[in-house]
């Protein structure tokens, strides 16, 4: 028979668990430098991003006060909440190293760069995002971005189709 030693077993999550991802910012930006925070949340905002709910689609971060705050990120209201609830757009402060904020106020102060949130994860049961220094793209760099994947996939398709012959 087993004996109880009453110790509480850890069920923490490990790993990373990813809840959004911001797919357009890779096409309509060049990322120079990521970096990963965490984030300030209420605790109806962890339990919806627990259901897996959140769009990073508007979301950008900017500086102010020599703190790191995320904007217009949308995490829905959690459907069991109470008057509790957290208000879905609000402004969020990112929690980073002092060296790593000197960092991005250095190079985001540079005209045309700005932060923009890349994906947004559980790591080690804690809720993450991670935050890209980004320049935007010109139309003719988003075109030969096109043409190169589907170049590279024609590559590809070709290259399966000898290994067949063989």
């Amino acid at each position: 028979m087993a004996r109880d030693t009453g110790r509480k077993k850890d069920k923490k999550d490990t790993g990373r668990q990813l809840i959004a991802q911001n797919k357009r910012a890779r096409y309509d930006y060049h990322i120079d430098d990521t970096w990963e925070a965490g984030m300030v949340l209420m605790g109806t905002e962890v339990k919806a991003l627990r259901a897996g709910r959140a769009s990073l689609v508007d979301g950008y971060a900017h500086v102010m006060d020599g703190e790191v705050w995320l904007e217009h990120v949308h995490i829905p209201e959690y459907t069991q909440g109470t008057w509790t609830n957290h208000a879905p757009r609000r402004r969020r402060k990112l929690l980073l190293h002092r060296r790593e904020i000197k960092k991005i106020i250095d190079r985001s102060a540079e005209p045309g760069w700005t932060l923009i949130p890349l994906a947004l994860y559980f790591k080690d049961g804690k809720a993450k995002v991670e935050i890209g220094l980004a320049r935007g793209k010109k139309s003719y760099d988003k075109r030969q971005a096109i043409a190169k994947r589907e170049a590279d996939r024609e590559m590809q398709k070709a290259a399966a189709a000898r290994f067949r012959r063989r």
